[in-house]
């Protein structure tokens, strides 16, 4: 039970969401990993002994509790542009707040390989000096990633000139 403000929902802060599209590529991905495995032991179970049939259920139990945890991680994230910074949140059992200045941005990086390209998102990267406050944020349209990366970069470039 938590007492006071929540430190990872500040007050009066609106949370954009991230695109339903990255759940789908994390699971159509824990799809074919999993079932990959699902496939080897039953493999296993008819070539060499049927009680490889037993190891059916760890991979089938991985796939569902997966399934589950990618659309939790999925909802978690979130990023806010506020006047002088963007926040970045992530995570449900291990909660994460990046506050980045736009000030400290160095650059802005999107990022799409072949499967978010074909899942139709694309990644978001703020860099600045120190690693540790580097933001990341995955499953964007790639239109809402660019769109992002261009603001961010403006305002950076506005915030760094009155330095």
């Amino acid at each position: 039970m938590t007492t006071g403000p929540d430190v990872f929902d500040p007050d009066g802060v609106e949370w954009s969401r991230v695109s339903p599209q990255l759940a789908r590529l994390r699971r159509a991905v824990l799809l074919g990993t999993g079932g990959g495995l699902v496939v080897a032991a039953a493999a296993l179970a008819v070539f060499v002994s049927p009680l490889f049939w037993l190891a059916e259920f760890v991979p089938l139990v991985g796939l569902a509790a997966g399934w589950g945890i990618i659309g939790r991680q999925v909802a978690a994230y979130g990023y806010a542009e506020r006047a002088d910074d963007l926040l970045v949140r992530r995570g449900v059992m291990f909660r994460n707040l990046v506050v980045v200045p736009y000030g400290r941005m160095q650059f802005v990086d999107v990022q799409a390989g072949p499967l978010e390209r074909a899942f139709d998102v694309a990644r978001v990267q703020l860099h600045t000096a120190s690693a540790g406050t580097d933001a990341l944020i995955p499953g964007l349209p790639p239109e809402e990633a660019a769109r992002l990366r261009d603001r961010l970069a403006s305002r950076g470039q506005a915030r760094l000139a009155g330095l």
